[in-house]
């Protein structure tokens, strides 16, 4: 079969690799229709490489239809239309009998000190084959695939793989009060997501970004949005907003991305020189993060608010504003979607053909397999648009 598999730094390529197989009784194998590329992936194909193997296969957001299943997986069969959960979970661990999948006991990555596996994400979790390819070897699929009915276009429940789970948390995690007022930092699709679901919900949203295409995607949705690339001071804008005090709730969807931030920058530059068995130690201790983002959070929520992290961050040392947080009494949330946690919620959004959440309106490329290492490219620099890729094996 075809996969995008990672070489290098900005070197992905598309090749013919071995056909996923039946390895465990709870293994089900998927044909893969749609395949997301996240933003996360970026992390990868840019930062993250000291916890790459050549060859690994990328993608984590996937669905399509189930070709085979193990012998003990029950409610699936061949035919039926999926959509995989990012992380990889049992269902019936300590971890997840509290709904807390992404922290799944069984298929934690120990080794590692990290949670559960995930498809395609590097060896810290657990370089489990990933969902950029024309099939998917599916474990613990007696749990983890999601059937969604035949009929509507793949685009209306594909991002239950990872976006609307992963936005649906991070506002749940904001604990926005009723009548209250929550500013989202990064309106890729995840801050998209979050914004269109805050509200759905009630809340007033006020979306902070500095490109043009994501600023107009937001107004379409109609939210209230913040331009960085014209601002000077972000957070006295907010304040200027919310009577002086500053948002009830914040949610930073930017993460790790060094832009702006030019010491990160350098870290990531400098880390990306040094061979793989000194980069990996180095950046599991160092700080190669963008705080950029998070420190404009916590200046922009008002005292006792809550800041909800769901950008991911991959140093370990970057240096944390204690006496800030403390001073302003700021309550953090962050983590790994539980994706099951929330289907329940997010299924009748998805299914309703008003599209409430206008999942319709979020992908802006379509791009064959074969197309993934430009597809990349244009999405990292951020160009013709580029806000959410779906790759069409």
């Amino acid at each position: 079969m075809k996969a995008v598999t990672w070489h290098g730094k900005r070197d992905v390529r598309v090749e013919e690799v071995p056909d996923p197989m039946i390895k465990e009784p709870n293994d089900a194998v998927i044909r893969v229709t749609s395949s997301g590329i996240c933003g996360s992936d970026l992390h990868l194909y840019e930062v993250l490489g000291p916890f790459m193997a050549e060859g690994d296969i990328l993608g984590h957001e996937p669905m399509g239809v189930v070709e085979a299943v193990g012998s003990a997986v029950d409610g699936l069969k061949p035919g039926d239309r999926v959509v995989i959960p990012f992380n990889i979970a049992c269902g019936h661990c300590h971890m997840c009998g509290m709904e807390l999948y992404a922290q799944c006991e069984t298929t934690q990555v120990r080794e590692h000190g990290m949670g559960a596996a995930l498809f395609g994400y590097t060896k810290l979790y657990g370089r489990v084959p990933g969902a950029q390819a024309e099939y998917l070897r599916v474990p613990e699929a007696q749990f983890g695939p999601i059937k969604v009915p035949e009929g509507p276009p793949d685009e209306r429940f594909v991002y239950l793989s990872d976006v609307l789970p992963t936005a649906w948390q991070a506002v749940a995690y904001a604990e926005i009060p009723e009548g209250g007022t929550v500013a989202v930092f990064g309106l890729g699709p995840i801050g998209q997501m979050c914004a269109r679901i805050a509200r759905h919900l009630g809340h007033h949203v006020i979306g902070v970004d500095g490109v043009p295409e994501r600023l107009e995607m937001a107004r379409r949705h109609g939210v209230e949005v913040v331009d960085a690339s014209e601002t000077h001071d972000v957070p006295e804008e907010i304040r200027a907003r919310t009577s002086g005090r500053g948002a009830d709730s914040v949610i930073d969807a930017v993460g790790m991305e060094a832009h702006g931030s030019p010491a990160a920058k350098i870290a990531q530059t400098l880390t990306g020189l040094l061979p793989d068995a000194m980069a990996a130690p180095l950046m599991s201790h160092a700080g190669v993060d963008r705080l950029n983002a998070l420190n404009q959070c916590i200046d922009s929520v008002r005292r006792c608010g809550v800041i909800s992290v769901i950008g991911v961050y991959g140093g370990m040392t970057d240096p944390m504003p204690m006496l800030r947080l403390f001073d302003k009494g700021v309550t953090l949330r962050m983590g790994q979607a539980h994706v099951k946690r929330w289907i329940s919620a997010l299924m009748p959004l998805v299914t309703d053909d008003s599209d409430p959440l206008g999942v319709m309106d979020l992908t802006t490329h379509r791009v064959p397999l074969d197309e993934a290492p430009a597809a990349y490219e244009m999405f990292q620099k951020k160009a013709d648009g580029a806000i959410k890729v779906l790759l069409k094996p």
